[in-house]
């Protein structure tokens, strides 16, 4: 699954290009071309660094880089706004707004304050993670557009939103839109692969190349009409050149620190599938965390379909086997028949004939097997005995397996407590009478005392 700088998972990673809030969707019959729109594939403008969405094209400004570092340690360090001691209460409250990425440092009556973002380098809430490597050519055309839409509007609007794309792009009859895929994502988002392709007057058609599509939908009137349709971010699904990929490498993002960004280089567990980037802030975390909780019900909803289908295979597989047996028993009775008329054929064509030297040769071969069979001690003799064992086996197999039984383990638990409590019963029981016998015992000694005092009394 691949992550992106601030953008929707799945991405390529290299178009960041971030939309404008998409307007309330109306359903994709509804918007509106413009009437001179010159839709041409044939010269895009900056297709060059455009699907990277700024990424590798960071403009160098020197010195307001500097003034601004200069001001934001200025800030946490050694603000001069009230003249005293305030100050420096103040320069801890701007670190603690440094620190958590968000606020205004005020540090001098004659500056303006410093922003303090979640991309300043001071900013704890921090960390790297790491994105799957898109892998597909400029030339296959892909470009990924995510709609503020859920998947099953998506797909039973699907030729709907064919046709709206197709007229996005100058209802020009030459081209076809296809979708290549449509993908769940969190927040009731789908993200919708499409490539365009071009068909020439010879007959011949070709793929649009992803960059030269991008920079068609990043127009501002074309942007405005995937926003009605309920766009709100389109990027490029390509793979990165070995440059652009050094060079991202090289430079850590904004607000990360180089020390952290060189180790993250070091622990990547695949460097040629798997690229460092920052995750900076919560919301960033949090859509991380969604994104893996999506993927991973992907791939049980993918598990289960294939522990379905192997199921399935197993039950053919079972009832394959039984037809092969089957048809193995239909082939042996075959040839035991086509045996049987291949000898009743040729003593049809011998009949008539006298027996020959080779077939006499041969009755006398089969005449000496024959008494070899019958002998007493020999294989006819062992052959019987070996039967009757093997009836007297099955005979006993059989009275043995009529005299088992099984009982369920439910049942002989239940059976073990009944008795068990069967047991505690007659315990008691016995305690009881064991008590019984002892009270009887006490009461004959009284009596038998009893009578021998009366019988003194009497004497």
């Amino acid at each position: 699954m691949a992550f992106n700088f601030g953008a929707p998972s799945g991405t390529s990673g290299t178009a960041a290009a971030t939309a404008a809030p998409a307007v309330g969707f109306g359903g994709f019959g509804t918007t509106s071309t413009t009437a001179g729109s010159a839709f041409s594939f044939s010269a895009p403008a900056n297709t060059g660094t455009t699907a990277l969405g700024g990424l590798f094209s960071q403009p160098t400004q020197a010195p307001t880089q500097s003034n601004q570092l200069i001001n934001t340690a200025s800030a946490l360090s050694a603000p001069t706004l009230l003249g005293d001691e305030r100050d420096a209460i103040l320069a801890k409250w701007n670190q603690l707004q440094a620190f958590w990425g968000t606020g205004k440092g005020y540090f001098n009556n004659n500056i303006p304050p410093v922003e303090f973002t979640q991309e300043n380098p001071f900013c704890r809430f921090k960390a790297v993670g790491y994105s799957c490597m898109p892998n597909n050519k400029d030339e296959d055309g892909l470009v990924v557009l995510v709609f503020n839409k859920k998947e099953t509007d998506i797909r039973s609007q699907q030729q709907q939103l064919v046709e709206s794309l197709h007229k996005v792009l100058g209802g020009n009859q030459t081209l076809t839109v296809n979708v290549e895929g449509i993908k769940t994502l969190p927040d009731d988002q789908t993200e919708v692969v499409i490539y365009v392709v071009e068909r020439s007057p010879n007959g011949t058609s070709r793929r649009v190349p992803a960059t030269t599509l991008y920079a068609h939908f990043e127009q501002t009137n074309i942007k405005t009409q995937l926003q009605q349709l309920g766009v709100t971010l389109s990027m490029t699904r390509t793979e990165l050149s070995p440059a652009q990929i050094k060079q991202l490498l090289q430079n850590p993002p904004a607000g990360v620190d180089p020390i952290i960004w060189e180790q993250a280089k070091v622990d990547n567990p695949d460097s040629e599938k798997l690229i460092p980037v920052p995750m900076v802030g919560f919301k960033e975390l949090l859509r991380r965390l969604k994104v893996q909780d999506q993927m991973t019900k992907q791939h049980q909803t993918r598990l289960d379909i294939i522990s379905e289908d192997i199921s399935e295979l197993q039950k053919n597989q079972t009832t394959t086997m039984a037809k092969i047996a089957q048809y193995k028993r239909k082939l042996m009775d075959l040839s035991h028949r086509t045996l049987q008329v291949l000898i009743k054929q040729e003593i049809q064509r011998k009949s008539g004939y006298a027996i020959q030297a080779d077939e006499e040769q041969l009755r006398v071969q089969l005449d000496t097997i024959q008494c070899e069979l019958n002998a007493p001690t020999q294989f006819k003799g062992r052959l019987n005995e070996l039967m009757s064992q093997i009836r007297m086996q099955n005979h006993f197999g059989a009275v043995k397996s009529e005299e088992r039984y099984y009982i369920d383990a439910d049942l002989l638990r239940e059976i073990k407590q009944h008795l068990k409590q069967q047991q505690e019963g007659l315990s008691h029981l016995i305690s009881i009478i064991k008590d019984d016998l002892e009270d009887i015992k006490l009461v004959e000694h009284g009596l038998n005392e009893t009578i021998h005092i009366r019988g003194g009394v009497f004497s």
